[in-house]
């Protein structure tokens, strides 16, 4: 049976759920700072980590966005084939919901219309979109504002099929080696192996907002993920990029088929805050 959704119950979530990202974070990436710092061995380290929960604490007590950068909207939508959305457009929909959240939530507009002219749009929009068409009657959104700091450090490698293995983990650890402290750590470090030049990307975008703690369902996918995760925290950036244990929070890899004569793999690294809320309705 066919549900019908009016776009403006979107919009009105999406203005929301800006709001929320950029003011609370998550409830896992939460319990992963926790554990961070009370695994740290560094003591500098374990001092930058209560500072950034402070921080985390203040912002959300006193309704302070938790970094200065409330970055660029980017917009998961998982559509079920059974809903008829009705109303305006949806890709106006979700912008008005981000132009919304953006202004009524007093948040930095960072957005420039044109990248080389660079005049600000001066309400944040418009925003990345990912739609995909799911089985059911129902409508995922998911709002994952991403700032720059880290998004300027992630990478495109395209490796030969022969790289294999290792050079997937080498590209991993040079993207990470390379951001240093510039990303913010401890970051989320997102990782798309497959597909094409733009898919592997948008897999890795997209692995940024799967639940941590959680691991792949491919067992040699999961090995991977836990052993870079060991790596990238024996590289001694740490918090805040100051020396320590914690560089990373988490490694999530998302795959893909690709073609015979190609190994595509991106890495989109995330600051400690990796912003990311989601509704269904």
């Amino acid at each position: 049976m066919i549900r019908t959704v009016n776009v403006e119950e979107l919009t009105e979530n999406i203005k929301e759920m800006c709001i929320e990202a950029n003011h609370f974070l998550s409830g896992d990436m939460k319990d992963a700072m926790e554990c961070a710092a009370e695994k740290e061995k560094s003591p500098l380290g374990r001092q930058i980590l209560g500072q950034l929960q402070e921080n985390l604490k203040i912002a959300a007590e006193d309704m302070i966005p938790i970094c200065q950068d409330t970055g660029m909207a980017v917009v998961f939508l998982e559509v079920g084939q059974d809903v008829h959305l009705e109303g305006a457009g949806l890709e106006d929909a979700v912008n008005e919901g981000v132009r919304k959240g953006y202004t009524e939530g007093f948040l930095r507009k960072s957005v420039v219309g044109d990248p080389l002219l660079r005049e600000n749009t001066k309400d944040n929009t418009p925003a990345v979109i990912h739609t995909r068409i799911v089985p059911g009657d129902k409508v995922k959104i998911t709002v994952a504002p991403k700032g720059f700091g880290s998004e300027n450090m992630s990478r495109i490698f395209m490796l030969k099929p022969a790289e294999g293995t290792e050079g997937v983990k080498n590209a991993v650890l040079t993207a990470v080696k390379d951001a240093g402290p510039n990303a913010c750590p401890p970051m989320v470090v997102g990782v798309g192996i497959g597909g094409t030049f733009e898919k592997c990307a948008a897999l890795a975008k997209e692995a940024l907002v799967r639940e941590l703690g959680s691991r792949s369902e491919i067992p040699h996918i999961r090995d991977m993920e836990e052993e870079l995760l060991q790596k990238i925290n024996r590289l001694g950036i740490g918090p805040g990029g100051l020396g320590g244990t914690t560089t990373a929070l988490a490694v999530n890899i998302n795959t893909y088929p690709t073609h015979i004569a190609g190994l595509p793999v991106a890495v989109n690294i995330c600051c400690h805050v990796n912003r990311h809320v989601t509704r269904v309705i």
